[in-house]
């Protein structure tokens, strides 16, 4: 539907100021100049001379959404940016060495209206059923064997690994055909008004002033509007995830390339490897009380599959949210607003949410602190809900190194304990209000990480043992079926979006 407004009905607030380029702010732009169009005047600044942290590179379902309201096709995206599908994540040696599991996009089974599938199948064990709750997930099986295609009705959840670099360079083309300027310089100084405390315009060091309306911060770790110019103080989460330091590097492909992130726990960490159809991103997240720069790199560099293809680059981060992402006429954007390590891929989410959210309390003739308020709030609630889940992984592990040993002890919020506790004493897991990771995504990390109920809803106890094996049985063979049926992933993704090869 496109929508259309009258010049007398021509709202105020019409220049928006993107500061910084990068994921955060092309996703920004892209967005804004789509939905809002000639209704506002865009402009982004950003310096070739001022790099990106360039890691985010697998994304999480609701990305799909962004690229069906941007009118995306999801072909041209993939072929762009070398994407390929995602199905879930592999977590390795998490809970204890040679160990690992899947936590999938999707569902698992099928739920009844009085309890989830989990209690049914744990009914199944105790009456002797063997197979792994693993069996009943479409995403996670077409995953372990290597398969992808989409399916009729939305039948299989996915997201994408892509060049994050190349996804920036595609949404800088897609935003400059919908009007915005790319402004080239660096920002020297943030004016304020001296009455309201508002941003009034950024001094760029070419000379020019660019006046704005509302400003986006999207100037990475130093939140140069938002922090520094307008004092919003960052609160810090190192006490609930410790890991301070990143590094990553690029490879070339030594084979086709799997429909998932793998994430691989080491001593003092952790590693990643996203495949894409060009090359392999890898990177190694550590705490440096546990292991230093130095050791890290060999590490990764000793770990790593392929010839690398870039240096390392190095990162050095601390978990944790701005106080306030939306503040007089600022709104942070990407890494100025927060960081979360990249663990379960929410890095380009967050960004997303924080554009979507802007847009949908777009002010008209002015600024109203209602808005304000409830915006913060919403993102705090993301932030913390995503930092519960996030910790979930490392408090629940039986490993022995120190780092882990720490890890195992951290404290706990009060909202990540009763998480775990009603799972380990009753098998119910419920999501609340907007939460964005589902039931499904806790069920199949706790019991990834050792946490398994005692019980479980007495529902379940009504079928008859026939009637139980049938149910079992059903959903099972109808996995297995599909995921037969699929191609391999690696050839799904050469016939629908790899570069066509010159003749």
């Amino acid at each position: 539907m496109t929508l259309t407004m009258s010049a007398e009905n021509e709202f105020k607030l019409r220049k928006i100021v993107i500061a910084g380029g990068g994921t955060a702010g092309w996703m920004a732009a892209a967005a804004l100049s789509k939905t809002l169009g000639e209704l506002v005047d865009i402009k982004l600044i950003e310096s070739e001379q001022i790099g990106t942290v360039g890691v985010g590179e697998a994304t999480i379902p609701p990305i799909i959404t962004f690229h069906r309201m941007l009118d995306i096709p999801e072909n041209e995206f993939m072929r762009e940016t070398q994407a390929t599908f995602k199905l879930g994540i592999s977590f390795e040696n998490w809970r204890v060495d040679g160990e690992k599991y899947i936590h999938s996009f999707g569902t698992t089974g099928k739920d009844h209206w009085t309890s989830g599938f989990q209690h049914f199948w744990l009914n199944g064990l105790k009456r002797g059923h063997k197979t792994s709750y693993d069996d009943y997930c479409l995403e996670l099986k077409a995953a372990l064997d290597n398969k992808f295609s989409h399916l009729p009705n939305e039948g299989m959840s996915y997201a994408f690994h892509l060049d994050s670099s190349r996804y920036a360079k595609f949404l800088r083309r897609f935003s400059e055909k919908n009007g915005v300027e790319r402004v080239e310089g660096k920002i020297n100084k943030v004016n304020l008004n001296g009455e309201t405390g508002f941003i009034s315009s950024l001094d760029i060091d070419d000379g020019t002033t660019l006046e704005g309306d509302i400003f986006i911060d999207c100037t990475g770790f130093r939140g140069l509007l938002i922090g520094e110019a307008l004092g919003i103080e960052f609160e810090d989460w190192t006490d609930h995830l410790p890991c301070n330091g990143a590094i990553a590097v690029q490879t070339e492909s030594t084979q086709p390339a799997v429909p998932y992130t793998r994430s691989i726990a080491h001593e003092a960490g952790w590693q990643w490897r996203i495949p894409l159809q060009h090359r392999t991103g890898n990177g190694i997240v550590y705490c440096n009380d546990f292991l230093d720069e130095n050791g890290a790199l060999d590490k990764l560099l000793q770990t790593v599959e392929g010839k690398t293809i870039t240096d390392p680059n190095f990162i050095k981060f601390r978990a944790g949210t701005r106080k306030k992402q939306w503040h007089k006429n600022c709104i942070a954007v990407g890494l100025s607003s927060g960081f979360m390590e990249p663990l379960e891929s929410t890095s380009i989410h967050l960004i997303q949410r924080n554009i979507l959210r802007f847009i949908r309390m777009m002010p008209y003739n002015e600024i109203s602190q209602r808005d304000i308020d409830e915006f913060n709030n919403q993102a705090d609630w993301d932030m913390e809900t995503i930092r519960d889940f996030l910790v979930l992984h490392y408090i629940a592990n039986e490993r022995d190194d120190p780092f882990w040993k720490m890890c195992a002890d951290i404290n706990l919020t009060d909202s990540l304990n009763q998480k775990i506790e009603l799972f380990r004493e009753t098998g119910r897991v419920f999501r609340q209000n907007e939460e964005l990771f589902a039931e499904n995504s806790w069920i199949q990390v706790m019991m990834g990480q050792g946490i398994m109920p005692v019980s479980h809803h007495p529902i379940a106890s009504k079928m008859t043992d026939q009637e139980l094996n049938t149910f079992l049985k059903t959903i099972r063979e109808g996995v297995e079926k599909t995921v037969k049926g699929l191609p391999m992933h690696h050839d799904y993704v050469k016939q629908y979006c790899g570069v066509k090869e010159i003749a």
